[in-house]
């Protein structure tokens, strides 16, 4: 009797077996990247692929504001023989100067001393340079709140026989809140151009997606005339009057708008 022989396993079965599962893992990988690749699309899908409409508008707010502060330079300046000298002469006459301010109550806080320096004089004779003395300068800056002290402390230059005053100057001491107010001022102007924008051409006005601002005003200071007082000799001369005026903050913005 014959037997069933068991079937035997050749060369040629095993390659074509590995070539079906090469073929299988070929077209997952492929499915896998065609899913992924839908889900990106399906992602992105009501995003905006250029960048929304803008308007720009420009708004500008003004505040009118009366300076707080005045600041004046006062000194002198004193030349001798010697350095010794020259430096006793305009210590004696700027300490007579602090005793005033004091007695006129200006804050020890509100004087600072700006310019203090020595310097040798010379004279020149037929081609040749000869030491004539030493030149001292002390200058101090001197804020002033209550302007009714002004014209006192003007008088003093006269009184002390100075000879160094000018720059006198008049300033808001803290701008801030006065540009604080004229930028909400120049946001509303800007706010109330968009809207009559957006309504003209039947858009909708949208969030604001960029802003940027320029402030000019307070700055610089407004100055007076200067004074020349105790240039030619001593004695008093009548206080001068002055005026601080106002000045202007003006806060200019430009605000860009989303339409919708």
């Amino acid at each position: 009797m014959l037997m069933p022989s068991e079937p035997s396993s050749s060369p040629r079965g095993a390659s074509w077996s590995a070539a079906v599962w090469l073929v299988a893992i070929i077209l997952v990988v492929y499915l896998g990247a065609l899913t992924r690749n839908a889900w990106r699309q399906n992602a992105f899908i009501g995003r905006a692929s250029v960048a929304p409409y803008t308007i720009m508008i420009s708004g500008e707010g003004k505040v009118t504001a009366l300076p707080d502060v005045a600041v004046l330079t006062l000194g002198t300046q004193t030349e001798r023989r010697t350095v010794a000298d020259a430096q006793r002469e305009n210590t004696t006459a700027m300490n007579q100067l602090r005793e005033r301010l004091k007695t006129l109550q200006i804050p020890a806080a509100d004087i600072t001393t700006s310019q203090y320096s020595v310097y040798p004089q010379y004279d020149w004779n037929e081609g040749r340079q000869s030491l004539r003395g030493y030149q001292v300068t002390q200058q101090l800056t001197v804020k002033i709140r209550d302007f009714e002290k002004i014209s006192p402390v003007l008088a003093t230059v006269g009184e002390l026989s100075l000879n160094q005053v000018g720059g006198l100057s008049f300033a808001i001491d803290d701008p801030e809140q006065y540009r604080q107010e004229a930028r909400l001022k120049a946001l509303e102007q800007a706010k109330q151009k968009a809207v009559a924008l957006a309504a003209a051409a039947k858009v909708r006005l949208g969030r604001i997606v960029s802003f940027s601002e320029g402030v000019s005003g307070g700055y610089p200071p407004i100055y007076a005339k200067e004074a020349a007082y105790g240039m030619g000799g001593g004695g008093s001369a009548p206080a001068p009057m002055v005026e601080p005026g106002s000045q202007d903050i003006v806060v200019s913005v430009t605000v860009g708008y989303e339409l919708e």
